[in-house]
């Protein structure tokens, strides 16, 4: 391979790494905004200010870092998103929060200008080329009150409510903007099947049906794995008349082998004897006789016969 060649593979996978992260970065929305903030969310130095939020409608992990945030469509790179600042990664179906107050000087997620509750407040998110436009939104005058804010109605929709006029419709920092207190599912299965027998029914089922495929899997694979045994061995033997085969009986070893071999290999495995010593020593004892200690001066002498 010459360089050309790793030359050209490495522009390809540069290309499609880039094409990957643009992919990603155009699945960001501006999901809600707040213009006037009087009692609503604090930002980091204990501040009311207007806060535009991001959400990462993918899943998978997007970083908006290089993208471009404005409110004046005639300078579309009006505040470049820092680099290498790890909380600009949003995690999947996640939200990211801006705050628009002016100061840019105090970190990443304070921005270059302000909203103006006055007007028509339009604010754009751009790419890293700073002409994509990736999303927009146009918040029309005299819309949002104080602590009132301009959301999705549900993150990522199409379909924008004005938020905070009643405990309905509350504001959502950070967070969904649709909050769902109960699963649709587990209300339907409550209603249908209020005592859980239909469910224990199909529990039981899907456990039996689980047993009874594992059980014959197991044959299947079982009888498989005999008839290869059956014949490599018939190929080794290199026998190729049935009859012959039937008369040799090869492949069908008795259970008994099978179950020594498995006792042999468990006793070698699990080392269940006992280890002896191979070297055996004997030991000379030496014993100093004395005649004082001899038994036989002690035994009465037989007397002669004349």
């Amino acid at each position: 391979m010459n360089k050309r060649t790793i030359g050209i593979f490495f522009v390809l996978l540069l290309t499609i790494c880039l094409k990957a992260e643009a992919q990603g970065v155009k699945s960001v929305r501006i999901n809600e905004v707040m213009i006037t903030n009087e009692t609503n969310f604090l930002d980091d130095y204990g501040l009311h200010s207007a806060w535009i939020e991001l959400y990462n409608s993918s899943f998978a992990s997007v970083n908006v870092e290089s993208c471009f945030l404005t409110n004046d469509k005639n300078n579309p790179r009006m505040y470049p998103i820092p680099k290498e600042d790890i909380q600009t990664e949003i995690p999947p179906r996640q939200h990211l929060l801006f705050w628009a107050d002016g100061l840019p000087s105090r970190g990443t997620f304070h921005l270059s200008f302000k909203l103006d509750p006055t007007k028509e407040n339009w604010i754009g998110l751009y790419d890293a080329n700073g002409i994509t436009l990736i999303d927009e939104v146009t918040i029309p005058a005299g819309t949002l009150l104080a602590d009132q804010s301009y959301a999705r109605e549900d993150d990522g929709s199409l379909n924008w409510v004005v938020k905070g006029q009643d405990n309905q419709h509350y504001v959502t920092p950070s967070s969904n903007n649709m909050t769902k207190d109960s699963n649709s599912k587990i209300e339907s299965f409550k209603v249908h099947d209020g005592s859980g027998f239909l469910m224990a029914i199909m529990a039981m089922i899907i456990v039996f049906s689980c047993l009874l495929l594992l059980a014959t899997s197991f044959k299947i694979i079982g009888k498989i794995a005999i008839w290869i045994n059956k014949k490599n061995q018939i190929k080794s033997k290199g026998i190729s008349n049935k009859n012959e085969q039937k008369e040799t009986d090869l492949g069908n070893t008795p259970g008994e082998i099978y179950a020594a071999i498995g006792m042999a290999l468990h006793e070698y495995q699990d080392n269940v004897h006992d280890i002896e010593d191979t070297v055996l020593t004997i030991n000379k004892v030496k014993r100093n006789y004395s005649p004082w200690s001899s038994k036989i001066y002690t035994l009465t002498e037989t007397p002669r016969k004349h």
